[in-house]
This record gives C-alpha cells, structure tokens and sequence, in this order.
C-alpha cells in the first residue's frame, strides 16, 4: 500500500483482497466500531479507457447509484501521478463465486439471469459511457500493440495463439452492427453479491467497464464463467439455464457470443 494511503487509513486494520482481474490493488479495511470498507488503489500506468481506470469506475459507480443499482456506496476517491484510489463501502452479501450448497445454485444462476435483464432494460440514451465496437476494437488494437495482453492466460481454444492471430481473428468477426444496451462489461460471478439465504442480489462490483455495448457482451462472459474450471461448482446446464432465463426466446448469436468472449482476451 502506498505511503500516503497507509497514513490516511492507520486506524483501520488493512487485510489485501487477492480476488479479481483488475490488476488494482483492493484492500478490506476494518473500523474499530465494526465498519468495513474497500479502498482499491490504482496504478500510474493505467489509461482512462482501459476500463479499470480509477476516475472510469468512479464515474461509473456514482451514475449506477442514481439509476437504482445495488452498487457500493463511494466514499472519497482521488486520482494523482501515483493512480489514485477508491474508498467504497462494504456491500452484504455473498460472492456468485464463492462455493454455494448444490440446491441453491440454481437460483444463484437464476438472480445472475435476473440482473442482467434489468441492467439491459436501463435506457441506453441515458448512459454516457461508450463501451461500444468504436472504442473496444481500437483499444484492442493498441492493446496488442503495447504488449498488454496476456498470451499466457488465453481461454483453452485459444492458448498458443500470438497477439498477431488473436488480433486476425478479432478483426475478422467484428459484428456488423450492435444491438446496444447498459452492460456492465465484465459480467463475472465474481462481481454479484447475494444475500446468502434468498440469493437475492445485494451489490454489484467492479464497475469500470460499465457502458453502452452490445446485449451479447454480458451473457458471453457469464456464460464462459460458468464453464471455467474457477468456477466449478458451476456446469453447462448451469450455463445454458441461464440463457434459457436470460433470453428465453432464444435470440442471442452463438457467433457474437463468441467474438465477445474473444474481444475480452483483449482487456
């Protein structure tokens, strides 16, 4: 933890959070009167578009609050030459990701399906966050470009591949048009909390990448969730439940799934 931060938080006992692919630095601080917060401190190399950007999620989680998501309630937040940081408060609840009772993942998966439903019915208009092809497909450009992809943490179908051919691929799949909602832009169970005895969600997290996109983003990355060996608890049927509540008439492109799941690889 930063020198300045370590400082500013002394009352509070600091224990680092390892969860998360954000590459920011999350600690849980606790009061002595009981309180819990969360403060994550970026990095100085972090890009406003990147979607982990400090100010990025700031701005994100302070317009989810007044559209009347279930989001941690922000504090204090800075951004300086050292990154800046975050101070949210702890939300109740229980990680889609933590290990549930084998008669209660099914409503787990349920509320997952639930939640996204009602993210993507938010008025798109009203979002002023552009996650859409015109900016993600540039950033995986230079992403690539920069280095910043990890090759070494592909999905299985894709392990091996350079940044040349995952950048061929992309660019040779890129939808034609989108279909826009509210999306949160790393749909992940890691991100939803629920209320560990009704599995009704009571936080969603980890909000940098919240914007304008296509409605295929979120269900690609929850589904591929489902499905990794991280989370095993979880099966195919899990996966296909959820889209079976999710889009129950079935309109979602396999092929767009798809080329959503790649153009993650890229963040």
């Amino acid at each position: 933890m930063r020198d300045d931060l370590r400082r500013r938080f002394a009352a509070y006992t600091r224990e680092p959070v390892t969860d998360g692919m954000s590459g920011a630095g999350v600690y849980r601080l606790r009061g002595r009167g009981g309180e819990e917060l969360y403060l994550k401190i970026g990095t100085p190399n972090e890009h406003p578009d990147s979607g982990f950007h400090i100010s990025a999620e700031a701005a994100r989680g302070i317009w989810a609050a007044k559209q009347g998501l279930p989001v941690a309630e922000i504090l204090d937040h800075e951004v300086d030459d050292a990154g800046g940081w975050l101070l949210t408060r702890a939300v109740a609840g229980r990680s889609a990701a933590d290990r549930w009772p084998a008669e209660r993942r099914d409503a787990v998966v349920d509320a997952l399906a639930d939640l996204a439903r009602d993210l993507h019915r938010l008025p798109v208009a009203d979002c002023p966050f552009d996650r859409t092809l015109a900016v993600t497909v540039p950033a995986a450009e230079q992403a690539i470009a920069a280095g910043l992809v990890d090759l070494d943490d592909l999905d299985e179908d894709r392990a091996g591949h350079t940044g040349a051919e995952l950048l061929a691929e992309l660019l040779a799949t890129v939808p034609p048009t989108e279909d826009l909602v509210v999306g949160h832009g790393d749909y992940c169970p890691p991100n939803v909390l629920l209320d560990p005895d009704t599995a009704r969600v009571t936080g969603l997290i980890d909000l940098g990448r919240l914007g304008r996109t296509d409605r295929h983003a979120d269900p690609a990355l929850l589904t591929r969730s489902l499905l990794d060996d991280d989370h095993g608890q979880y099966s195919a049927e899990h996966a296909a439940r959820f889209l079976a509540r999710y889009d129950p008439e079935d309109t979602l492109a396999p092929q767009r799934l798809r080329f959503y799941r790649l153009l993650d690889e890229f963040c």
